[in-house]
């Protein structure tokens, strides 16, 4: 099987859709698929510095990656020609996101090229962010463009219960698959420490861990005064906030953070990747994502894999199955409400550990990559067989 990727950016700075892309498409490759991704040289509000020559092969997958022209809509006119001269030599695409020049481009050209594709929005057509981000030009949009491209896909790829339910809120009509984003699962071997020790200040600490892209969605101003009633509780408590994205709302969040009183009990550590990332969820307590919208979780599952407990909102994707499987505590977006939460954990050992065991059990049976790989194979599969079908019927 032939499958092209296509993704408005693999930068690392893109946060969780780019990570996803890049386990699926190494799996994949693993596998013996002939896996290629096509995208822009975007990295957040920069640029892919080392790019590779095009074509070039990394981990058994063939990378295309093309100068953006713009940063709004991350538009690249030498991937739309890539795109229109390439497709039709690919069984399946899988087209990831909306809203954005590569997947839109993407979808319109297996529409005219007769191609089978599957569109995996990850969470752009959510409530929130149809609500709060250019609501009118999204719709403008979608009434134009995006609607078409969702009913002609094979699939539409959802990652959880959550994401559908909300993204056909907007009316449209297109077979859906639920399968969740893999998590790499590491070794329960592991050394734990290695965090702490770079950390002296965290010597004897409870941590309370944010690791996400820095956005406005993502809570902070809910999770910052939670902490704080949490310190007022259990003044062992610190908070380590790992990631990078909006400075706007990183100064606004440390702003906060003095005015809450809490400055001294932060440690903020930048972006984190590889062997640092597990590092920190190893040592990590307690996992606190409050989103506003989030369409999956990567990060909290990944905390599940690292055996850490979880609090996270009702706008967490994947909060149902934390609830059903009692591997953390899910509340309403609010500061008090978190804050409950936190203290719950903070002050019970044993719940945390009980917590964490089954987070780690749950993670290896439904996002370990081997499982969701199947799974999506399995789509690729049956937009095949549909094709198919179809030239048959026609023939």
């Amino acid at each position: 099987m032939r499958v092209l990727h296509v993704i408005p950016s693999v930068g690392p700075l893109m946060g969780g859709p780019a990570a996803v892309l890049s386990t699926l498409a190494d799996s994949m490759a693993q596998r013996g698929v002939d896996v290629h991704v096509a995208a822009t040289d975007a990295n957040g509000s920069s640029r892919l510095h080392a790019q590779d020559p095009l074509g070039s092969v990394r981990n058994g997958v063939t990378r295309w990656i093309f100068p953006r022209q713009t940063s709004p809509y991350t538009f690249s006119m030498p991937l739309v020609n890539w795109l229109w001269k390439n497709a039709r030599t690919f069984d399946v695409l899988h087209v990831h996101g909306v809203f954005s020049c590569a997947p839109d481009a993407a979808a319109w050209i297996a529409r005219k090229q007769r191609l089978p594709y599957i569109l995996r929005p990850y969470g752009v057509l959510n409530r929130w962010g149809m609500q709060n981000r250019r609501p009118l030009l999204k719709k403008m949009v979608f009434r134009a463009c995006e609607r078409r491209n969702l009913e002609a896909a094979a699939a539409i790829h959802y990652t959880c219960e959550q994401e559908r339910v909300e993204a056909e809120e907007l009316g449209f009509h297109a077979p859906a698959a639920v399968v969740p984003n893999p998590v790499e699962i590491p070794p329960a071997t592991e050394v734990r420490g290695r965090f702490r020790s770079l950390h002296p200040e965290l010597a004897g600490k409870l941590i309370v861990l944010f690791l996400s892209r820095i956005d406005a969605k993502k809570g902070l101003d809910l999770l910052l005064p939670a902490f704080a009633q949490l310190r007022r509780e259990h003044v062992n408590a610190a908070l380590v906030i790992a990631g990078d994205g909006d400075r706007a709302v990183e100064t606004q969040a440390r702003r906060q953070a003095i005015e809450l009183g809490i400055a001294d009990s932060i440690v903020w550590t930048g972006f984190v990747q590889g062997q640092e990332k597990h590092d920190v969820l190893w040592d990590a307590d307690i996992f606190a994502l409050p989103s506003y919208s989030e369409n999956f979780g990567v990060a909290a599952a990944e905390a599940m894999a690292h055996a850490c407990p979880v609090v996270i909102t009702d706008q967490v994707g994947i909060h149902q199955f934390v609830t059903v499987n009692a591997i953390g505590i899910v509340t309403p977006c609010r500061a008090e409400n978190v804050a409950r939460a936190l203290g719950r954990l903070a002050g019970d050992a044993s719940l945390r550990a009980s917590m964490g065991a089954r987070g780690r059990t749950v993670a290896l049976s439904e996002f370990s990559t081997s499982a969701v790989v199947d799974r999506v194979l399995d789509l690729y599969r049956g937009a095949l067989r549909t094709r198919h079908a179809a030239a048959y019927t026609h023939s």
